[in-house]
């Protein structure tokens, strides 16, 4: 990289952290009161609640019942085979609404930090990103000593953007000089970070770099433990799911939210199969060079004729090709499932959204890349039966892949949210 470029990106970091050590001085100030508080009494009484928690999800599962929380109207109760254990959801994810807490950092100024990206593909980060730091959520923690979890609220998205603008090196180390920065910030000043090694810290990001924090030989130890909730959740690129959150990936598009379109009758839907979409990637080159204009009932195009209608064709299909492109994830699956179109998961080491909660297989179809030529025997030979069935679940899922202001239990920042508390439920730290 020409050191021209290198001066400014150098500078701009540099004073990014100087301006904001200075602007959250006030914040440091009120938290060292806190901190004069016992750390270890505080852990107990975290570790403690996670301890009920964890005995109540357990209960549930024997007695095989749903309880209820006398404050909270419930709506809607997950019942059906599209869960793994419907009574370990639901009362987890009541043990989670009343009791999870994470704290967000304050230090950091935008738009690098605090402010995620609203719009586009990668705009799950930044509308999970503002939810979870809105103060008047009920998991914003008031201090740092009520958290179960402490969220790192950097923008791996908006890092590139505007530290490689212009983009002249792939290198990634101007985010890991950001990202480690941050980290020994927090960890020099507050007592979280090195109590757990971070195992009870998380970053949230959609842009497909953001796997590389931890790869890079600059990141691997530090963040080794850290709870990664990324969009690119591939099994094959070290992405672990015992410890890691699969989070869907969302093109919104002019700040308009996600939400199930009016379904089109199952037994009126008149294409076998849709996609659209450019050749990205290897999986999707296969899917073009063997589909693309070359059958009536599997329809493929690369650039969809300005004719037809994407959201028409979805809506009038009986499933929808959902194939890995440069990276594992795609925002055909979330816009496949608002349709009510059966997805038909087209990738080698994808770890699907929810897969704790949800069973994929009740309500969609994976087909290996390498038998991209079967696409059409193999969806012809699921009974009408069958079918319909794959149909109704997928509107029985569609809740918990709506995105609401302000959210709303279920929907997809709980589920993201609610996979990050399994992973807490998961980490004990010692006190």
């Amino acid at each position: 990289m020409n050191s021209w470029i290198v001066l400014p990106v150098t500078l701009f970091i540099i004073i990014f952290f100087v301006y904001y050590q200075r602007r959250n001085e006030d914040v440091v100030h009120l938290l060292s009161d806190v901190k004069l508080l016992s750390p270890t009494n505080n852990l107990v009484r975290i570790e403690r609640e996670l301890g009920e928690a964890r005995v109540a999800i357990r209960r549930a599962i024997k007695r095989r019942n749903f309880t209820t929380i006398a404050s909270e109207a419930q709506d809607f109760i997950p019942r059906g085979n599209v869960y793994r254990n419907a009574y370990a959801f639901h009362q987890s994810h009541m043990e989670m609404m009343k009791r999870f807490k994470v704290w967000t950092y304050k230090e950091g100024e935008p738009p690098l930090v605090h402010y995620g990206p609203m719009v586009s593909i990668y705009s799950i980060e930044g509308h999970f990103m503002s939810e979870i730091e809105d103060i008047s959520s009920r998991f914003a923690a008031s201090n740092p000593n009520e958290a179960h979890a402490f969220m790192l609220p950097l923008s791996v998205t908006h890092m590139v953007k505007y530290l490689y603008n212009p983009l002249t090196t792939y290198s990634r180390d101007q985010i890991m000089r950001v990202t480690i920065d941050y980290t020994n910030l927090i960890a020099q000043k507050y007592l979280y970070w090195n109590r757990s090694n971070g195992a009870d810290h998380l970053l949230v990001s959609c842009h497909d770099w953001a796997p590389e924090i931890s790869k890079e030989d600059s990141g691997r130890e530090i963040y080794k433990n850290l709870i990664r909730v990324l969009c690119n959740a591939n099994t094959s690129e070290e992405f672990d799911p015992v410890k890691d959150v699969s989070m869907p990936e969302m093109n919104l598009q002019s700040f308009k939210l996600s939400a199930p379109k009016p379904s089109q009758n199952p037994n009126n839907r008149s294409i076998l199969a849709f996609f659209a979409g450019g050749a990205h990637g290897m999986i999707r080159e296969m899917l073009q060079d063997q589909w693309k204009g070359k059958d009536e009932e599997v329809l493929v195009y690369e650039y969809l004729p300005k004719n037809l209608n994407y959201q028409d064709l979805m809506g009038n299909s009986k499933f929808c090709l959902c194939p890995s492109g440069y990276e594992v994830a795609s925002p055909r699956l979330v816009e496949a499932i608002n349709a009510g179109c059966v997805p038909v998961i087209i990738s080698d080491s994808y770890q699907l959204p929810f897969s704790d909660v949800l069973d994929w297989s009740k309500f969609s179809l994976q087909i290996p890349p390498k038998r991209i030529g079967e696409i059409k025997r193999i969806l012809k030979g699921v009974s009408h039966e069958k079918y319909l069935k794959l149909h109704g679940r997928v509107l029985k899922v569609q809740r918990h892949f709506v995105l609401n202001h302000p959210a709303k239990p279920f929907d997809v920042f709980h589920m993201i949210l609610h996979s990050i508390w399994l992973r807490r439920l998961n980490i004990r730290l010692p006190h």
